[in-house]
């Protein structure tokens, strides 16, 4: 099965790449996630393997800040579960969950974050999901010449 590549966008405040390069084996599941298109991508798309850009959003400087892999498949958000927990979701059912996550592994941390601004001014780049106006999902589809170029991108920052 061909690789795929995506984007998966975090509030720093939240959970930055810095916290994902602290964890144990530098992996963590990708939880929370309550919107219905993204979490039909985690249930059924992303596989083990499968490449991530990883996004900071919501924050003074939006970028791609580094990579990821997919080190875990879909699985039940069980958080959903817990009603002490934030992303508890009373209609999601341990024998029929709503909600998945995926667990990720750090790849990279760029030495220098490729920018929105930067990507913007690519016009490899101006289809991508996130330069769309209204694109607000937190997980989504990136084709391979654009991860390549961001890559480069960063590549290129960092010479």
């Amino acid at each position: 099965m061909a690789t795929k590549y995506w984007l998966m966008k975090t509030e720093p405040t939240t959970y930055s790449i810095q916290d994902l390069a602290k964890e144990k084996k530098k992996t963590t599941t990708w939880e929370g996630v309550r919107n219905y298109q993204a979490r039909n991508l985690l249930r059924d798309e992303l596989k083990k393997g499968d490449r991530v850009l990883f996004y900071h959003s919501a924050c003074k400087e939006p970028a791609v800040v580094g990579l990821a892999v997919v080190d875990r498949e879909g699985y039940p958000d069980s958080f959903a579960f817990d009603p002490d927990h934030k992303y508890f979701d009373a209609k999601s059912k341990k024998d029929k969950p709503t909600w998945f996550m995926v667990d990720i592994k750090l790849d990279q941390i760029f030495a220098e974050p490729v920018t929105l601004s930067e990507l913007r001014d690519q016009a490899s780049l101006k289809e991508m999901v996130l330069l769309q106006k209204g694109s607000r999902l937190s997980v989504q589809p990136v084709k391979k010449s654009e991860f390549d170029k961001i890559v480069k991108l960063a590549e290129k920052k960092s010479a």
